[in-house]
């Protein structure tokens, strides 16, 4: 996905592909190295991690902001953070295949049809139906004009939205959160994950959507109450779409894996070809920078 050969003979470039689940695991991978590439959040970059990392001098991300960096401790270290562009697509695309996965019972049909059985199930509609956004930002907007397309009726509620946002994107403003979860067919988390988002949906917010709608996230797993959507869609009464979770990778025995009101992936909204060419493309640019003492893309605490 990008040209490391870019960044000359003096560069051992090395790649650690598996899961390393505890920080023993990645201050041992990552002992004596002077850069670091981090795949957005997926490893914890935590002040104590950093400071038994004392050869670090570069640490970049993909994406422009990671909240498992403690860039403050990185810092006052010495070591310079960097972030890379994407390309801001992906994952309001795998948003639409999730919705559509999730209504027309494709999971199910597939391995049907594999198994030599044929239309076992009575698929769901979208036309007329209504999509309620929470977050209408970068993503949630592209979510839109999809839902817009296929005749939906789109309505959205974020704490900081305003009348004239929802205007420009010919979206409806709906007027507090419980009202959009109440209205909405399709409900599609669209937040930056942070105190005020944390926990945001849970039991009581759960509660308040509508009998058979859709739960989407794509965003973070911790936006949505985990406990409290498992015990909802055990009871039946809704059902989810999931690409992101608490603990990732998703553990092999979590309740998760044995509902069948649930269609989820492996985090895969940012897995992209062309997300990854501009992700890895840049972390070379910043390297390269690096090494020329005029970092680029650096990301201050």
């Amino acid at each position: 996905m990008a040209k490391w050969s870019q960044l000359g003979p003096d560069v051992a470039v090395r790649f650690i592909s598996e899961y390393l689940d505890s920080e023993d695991k990645v201050a041992e991978a990552l002992a004596g190295a002077a850069i670091v590439v981090a795949m957005r959040e997926r490893t914890p970059f935590r002040k104590s991690l950093i400071e038994r990392l004392p050869d670090l001098k570069l640490l970049v991300t993909t994406g422009m902001r990671n909240a498992a960096i403690d860039v403050a401790a990185a810092t006052a270290r010495g070591i310079t953070v960097c972030g890379t562009e994407g390309v801001g697509r992906p994952t309001s695309e795998l948003t639409w295949a999730l919705i559509l996965a999730a209504t027309r019972r494709l999971e199910t049909e597939m391995a049907n049809m594999r198994a030599g059985r044929w239309q076992t199930t009575v698929g769901g509609d979208l036309h007329g139906r209504t999509l309620g956004l929470i977050g209408l930002g970068t993503q949630g907007s592209q979510v839109a004009a999809v839902g817009k397309a296929f005749g939906m009726q789109v309505i959205a509620w974020s704490r900081n939205l305003t009348a004239e946002r929802c205007a420009s994107l010919g979206v409806t403003q709906a007027p507090g959160l419980d009202a959009l979860l109440g209205a909405s067919d399709i409900v599609s988390v669209h937040l930056v994950l942070g105190e005020r988002s944390r926990g945001l949906i849970g039991a009581a917010q759960l509660a308040a959507m509508k009998p058979g709608a859709l739960l989407v996230n794509t965003a973070r797993g911790p936006i949505v109450d985990e406990a409290a959507l498992i015990a909802a869609l055990r009871s039946g009464r809704i059902s989810a779409a999931l690409d992101v979770y608490d603990t990732e990778p998703l553990p092999a025995d979590h309740p998760f894996r044995t509902l069948p009101n649930l269609t989820m992936t492996p985090h895969l909204g940012y897995v992209s070809a062309a997300n990854y060419a501009s992700h890895y493309g840049h972390a070379v640019e910043d390297i390269a920078a690096f090494l020329k003492d005029a970092p680029v893309r650096v990301i201050r605490p």
